[in-house]
């Protein structure tokens, strides 16, 4: 028995030592990117797998901030959309199927933002809410066709994250069922995965030439890829 202790001992201080000393991840791979470093930014209406309708133009109404304050171009979506449209093309799926060069021709970007919605909306319990948002990105460059950046992030948000009890989850489970017919919370936790995903410092969106940290944010990229991918 007291061997057995001893290895179970040393066993669970291996495994904490290990754990301290683990590799940390690398970074991500950014050197397409730099490589083919995007100015303009032509943001695609994302194709909708959710339940719903409207997801694709609420998402788009608030997509483009995010792109605009990392330093980049970003065409305007609504003209892009009529654009379109006009043209016969009228669903987010048909305009991902649009050869590069046909819009590098026409439009002329320097990258394009193929987005997909694959869950939007709140779904009502009897003492809870939880809205989920789950977006999948790819920014493409128009030149080379190479994929610059991916991501792929899902955020739930609870009605009840800061209720202490049964009695304060039933109050917080009615306000929002009423304030839903007001206020859509799709939106504002849209907004918190935009944070996760395109601010991100470790795999987020790089910063664009139109800010003003670009050359130092170029120069330290660069070093991390070449101490990551030698």
């Amino acid at each position: 028995m007291k061997n057995k202790i001893i290895c179970l001992i040393v066993l669970w201080i291996g495994l904490n030592l290990s754990a301290c000393t683990s590799t940390p991840r690398k970074p991500y791979d950014y050197r397409s990117y730099l490589k083919h470093m995007p100015t303009s930014i032509l943001v695609l209406p994302p194709v909708n797998q959710s339940l719903e309708v409207m997801a694709p133009y609420m998402y788009l109404s608030i997509v483009t901030r995010p792109l605009a304050e990392k330093g980049y171009y970003v065409y305007p979506v609504a003209v892009i959309d009529a654009l379109m449209k006009e043209n016969g093309v009228t669903s987010p799926a048909e305009m991902h199927q649009i050869p590069l060069n046909k819009i590098k021709e026409i439009i002329d970007p320097d990258a394009i933002l193929y987005m997909t919605i694959k869950k939007w909306g709140t779904k009502y319990m009897v003492i809870d809410s939880q809205t989920t948002i789950h977006i999948s990105a790819r920014l493409i460059d128009t030149n080379s066709g190479k994929t610059l950046w991916q991501s792929e992030k899902q955020l739930i948000k609870s009605a009840n994250d800061n209720a202490n009890n049964i009695a304060e989850m039933l109050i917080s489970a009615l306000i929002n069922q009423v304030l839903s017919n007001f206020f859509d919370p799709s939106i504002d936790v849209a907004r918190k995965l935009n944070q996760v995903m395109y601010y991100n410092g470790f795999n987020g969106l790089l910063i664009g030439e139109h800010h003003p940290l670009f050359k130092e944010s170029q120069k330290k990229c660069s070093e991390q890829m070449k101490g990551a991918y030698q």
